[in-house]
């Protein structure tokens, strides 16, 4: 019996929580575009490259073409990929694990060139750049 209740009121949260948030109700990858595309709830669309997604950075438009949304609206999973998004995560701009982002971010900072940086390459290369290995101390 106090499972039940406890099931019971678990489906009223989260009917509450869809009622009160927004929630895909379409999905589709834009061939066009190259972008999929999320119709949410509140009949705001969001779009976004895959490129950007963990999981589908190097999916073909075929492995694309499918994806199903969640019983609760909040999830979009990619089955020939294996891949699922949260929705809340993608309106908050998160397109992947915290350690998945960081990589990209780290990335797109080692790109950057700035005045400050260039001086600090030309200083340490002034100096002989990074020390050579000691391979006798290796060994």
């Amino acid at each position: 019996m106090e499972t039940n209740n406890k099931i019971e009121m678990a489906n009223r949260k989260a009917r509450s929580r869809r009622a009160a948030s927004p929630h895909a109700v379409e999905a589709f990858y834009d061939r066009r575009t190259r972008r999929i595309v999320v119709r949410l709830s509140n009949r705001i669309d969001i779009a976004f490259s895959p490129a950007d997604a963990e999981g589908l950075e190097s999916a073909t438009p075929a492995q694309l073409g499918q994806i199903e949304i969640s019983p609760s609206g909040f999830g979009l999973h990619f089955p020939r990929l294996d891949a699922d998004l949260y929705i809340p995560a993608l309106l908050e701009g998160i397109l992947g694990s915290r350690r998945w982002m960081a990589s990209r971010l780290g990335a797109e900072g080692g790109k950057v060139r700035s005045a400050a940086k260039t001086r600090a390459a030309r200083k340490n290369g002034a100096l002989g750049g990074r020390p050579r290995k000691n391979v006798a101390a290796v060994a």
